[in-house]
């Protein structure tokens, strides 16, 4: 089978490209022959490996790049869709897929309209209330209604529609086009974190999404009465200059951002909890990671995942969103009781397995030979 995959690039650190490449590297083990399209990917390298024997083709149209403001990138969108759309088009009708994947990037809106002979497959790697969870105002405000609209159209016009968790799939209705197949861990680890090393860990990019700021306000209130403890944020982006300035303004001890590192197992390995304050997600890789090393999670519970993933009470806790003071406390609990982040530990490996990369491709098989 002939599988391609189109995503704006595969040279960013992301949960989104780290899952593409273990599938991408596990359907071509098989035998399948896989493609990925990017459009965005600018001469930069790909930042997780990738078999030798998938092939990589971008497009070369960088919509991100302008020479000048908003206003001019904003004129110059239509012409970058339609060199989009046409590039596309021309790469598919070459390679002639049996399957053609979208991780819903631009083209999301234009390649059912490429009738190339391929199966149509979206896959949504957020929940369906993101763009909402900007909670902007005003003008902007109904840009993000028009753009979720936008979306529950474009959503129908595929073959299939995969979307991660059982949350979300309530939220995008009575489709029937849509399908539920979790993402798979992009590791699997016989070691697993002793859970005494007095750290605590969180990734993901820096920007709105992730919410690093809040997490930054909790370790704030945390920090002072245990010197003994730090808090390490891996990952890059937007916010970086912001939460550095937050925290030299704020004279936050034992607090550092680090840069995103390919051996995150060590990592994990050298922790004891994990923490999540993300206003939204989709199915949040780091917690299945972060399980699967044996480390007990304390989370907000947002919109989608947490509440998939964690077993309240049992591997970790989670927090209504914002409620910084349970936050506190329940980060406080794990802190001081070695034991119980070693039982918790334990319940977190176990609940790992059900995420496994050949459990979630078993589901992904069917679907593409259905």
């Amino acid at each position: 089978m002939k599988i391609v995959y189109c995503i704006p690039a595969m040279a960013n650190s992301g949960g989104m490209e780290r899952v593409l490449s273990c599938k991408a590297n596990y359907l071509v083990s098989l035998g399948h022959e896989v493609h990925i399209i990017t459009s965005d990917q600018m001469g930069r390298s790909v930042f997780f490996p990738l078999d030798p024997r998938i092939q990589l083709h971008d497009l070369g149209i960088n919509h991100e790049v302008t020479n000048g403001s908003l206003w001019r990138k904003i004129l110059q969108f239509p012409l970058k869709r339609w060199r989009h759309e046409k590039a596309l088009r021309a790469l598919l009708f070459k390679l002639r897929a049996d399957v053609v994947i979208s991780m819903f990037g631009l083209e999301s809106s234009f390649l059912p309209r490429i009738e190339d002979g391929s199966r149509k497959i979206l896959e949504y790697h957020f929940s369906k209330l993101k763009r909402l969870q900007y909670n902007r105002k005003g003008l902007w405000r109904k840009l993000d209604l028009w753009y979720t609209k936008q979306d529950e159209q474009i959503v129908q016009l595929y073959d299939d529609f995969v979307v991660l968790t059982e949350e979300d799939r309530q939220l995008w209705g009575d489709l029937p086009n849509i399908h539920v197949i979790p993402n798979p861990l992009p590791f699997e680890s016989d070691e697993v974190s002793i859970c005494e090393a007095k750290r605590i860990i969180a990734a993901g990019r820096y920007n709105y999404q992730k919410n690093f700021e809040e997490l930054i306000e909790i370790w704030a209130q945390i920090a002072p009465q245990h010197p003994d403890w730090r808090l390490d944020i891996y990952g890059d982006g937007e916010e970086r200059t912001n939460l550095q300035r937050q925290i030299d303004q704020g004279t936050v001890p034992n607090i550092c951002l680090q840069r995103p590192t390919k051996d995150m197992p060590q990592v994990y390995l050298q922790s004891s909890l994990y923490v999540m304050t993300s206003h939204y997600e989709g199915l949040p890789m780091v917690l299945l990671e972060a399980q699967t090393m044996g480390l007990p999670i304390v989370a907000y519970a947002c919109q989608c995942g947490p509440r998939d993933i964690i077993t309240h009470g049992e591997d970790g806790y989670i927090i209504e969103p914002h409620d910084k003071d349970s936050f506190c406390q329940a980060l406080l609990r794990l802190m001081k009781d070695e034991e119980l982040r070693k039982r918790m530990g334990v319940k977190a490996k176990v609940a790992s397995k059900r995420y496994t990369l050949e459990s979630v491709m078993e589901q992904w098989i069917k679907l593409l030979t259905k």
